[in-house]
């Protein structure tokens, strides 16, 4: 199928299209709301600022997808494939992102507000300066993720994994870290005021310049780590 059928169809008013092939597919500034593209085969295809609010993309393949600055408010991508995909400053609040594989994906400046990306894997993947305020991110896998600058206020972060993860001067206030694996994580200058870190591991961490205002740090694993806070940290103590 090529773009010129599947805009037509649904012109027409067609909304199903589980598991066309667009692969490759020019659909830059598509209208695609709403439709029904679970299981495509979307790999390579430009989706440039396409509209794709409330579409269905559940295990879609989506790897090396051009999504820049596209629109994918309350979509479902649970279980997509989004390896390498370009997600640049991407409209993807509210949006279905559990087990999502975005892996490598770049998310620089993406707008996931509320999003749903539990047990998302999103190793490697670039959320420099993403807004992430208020999603759930319990579960995800973020290791070495580069998240510098990232939003990530009040996000339930439970048991997610965050190894070698860089959060400098990312916004983790009120965040719930609990269990979470932060070991060798970059935290410098970072906002963890209010922020749960019970039972999280921490060995390694640097937490350079970081508030730590009212955060709780009960039974963390703090072995190893820089703990050079900011002026006006006040942690709860570890027991």
């Amino acid at each position: 199928m090529d773009a010129i059928e599947i805009q037509s169809r649904y012109a027409a008013g067609e909304r199903n299209f589980r598991g066309a092939d667009l692969s490759g597919v020019d659909l830059r500034e598509a209208n695609l709301s709403g439709a029904d593209l679970s299981e495509a085969n979307l790999s390579d295809a430009d989706l440039r600022e396409a509209d794709l609010s409330g579409a269905n993309l559940m295990g879609t393949d989506l790897i090396f997808t051009k999504l820049s600055d596209a629109n994918l408010i309350g979509a479902n991508l649970s279980d997509a494939h989004l390896i390498g995909a370009k997600l640049g400053v991407a409209k993807l609040s509210d949006t279905n992102l559990i087990g999502a594989n975005l892996i490598s994906a770049d998310l620089s400046g993406a707008d996931l507000r509320g999003a749903y990306l539990s047990d998302a894997y999103l190793s490697d993947a670039s959320l420099i300066k993403a807004n992430l305020s208020n999603a759930n991110l319990s579960g995800a896998n973020l290791s070495i993720a580069n998240l510098i600058g990232a939003n990530l206020r009040e996000s339930n972060l439970i048991g997610a994994n965050l190894m070698g993860a860089n959060l400098i001067e990312a916004n983790l206030s009120g965040a719930n870290l609990s269990e979470a694996k932060l070991y060798r994580a970059n935290l410098a200058h970072a906002k963890l005021n209010r922020a749960s870190l019970c039972h999280a591991d921490l060995r390694d961490a640097n937490l350079a310049g970081t508030d730590l205002t009212d955060a709780n740090l009960e039974e963390a694993y703090i072995e190893g780590t820089i703990l050079c806070l900011s002026k006006s940290s006040q942690p709860t103590p570890v027991s």
